[in-house]
């Protein structure tokens, strides 16, 4: 039986209203629930990007509910793996942690055409963290 417990990953990016959003509804949808997925952002927005939950509405993921979150000190030390999106250095760094920086445009103030790429990119990533945390 296993009982190793379930990877844990966090999204950060600036504003926790597009990159990190995606990213997190992408590996929640992905993995099945396999995973545990947190986000959060250095200086949250208001709300998340509209042009961000059109391009995920059309991959079948609904984000309209999702609101932007603050980075905290406990997020990242309950997350397995941070992943930075553009945050620089406002994340706090722990021993231990497994710590990735995508590189990824940023899609405010950008419309849908401009985040279908980015949206993409982000999938691809996802599929390739996935395949990493939960091999067969």
């Amino acid at each position: 039986m296993n009982t190793a417990k379930k990877p844990s990953v966090l999204f950060v990016c600036v504003h926790n209203a597009g990159r990190s959003q995606m990213a997190a509804a992408y590996l929640h949808a992905l993995s099945h629930g396999a995973i545990e997925v947190r986000s959060a952002g250095s200086a949250p927005a208001d709300a998340v990007n509209p042009a961000a939950v059109a391009a995920m509405a059309e991959e079948g993921i609904d984000l309209s509910a999702e609101v932007p979150k603050v980075l905290t000190t406990a997020a990242v030390r309950e997350s397995d793996v941070v992943i930075t999106m553009g945050c620089g250095d406002s994340c706090p760094i722990f021993p231990g942690k497994r710590y990735e920086d995508w590189e990824l445009a940023d899609p405010a103030g950008q419309g849908v055409d401009a985040v279908r790429p980015i949206r993409d990119d982000i999938k691809a990533r996802i599929q390739a963290l996935i395949a990493d945390l939960l091999p067969r």
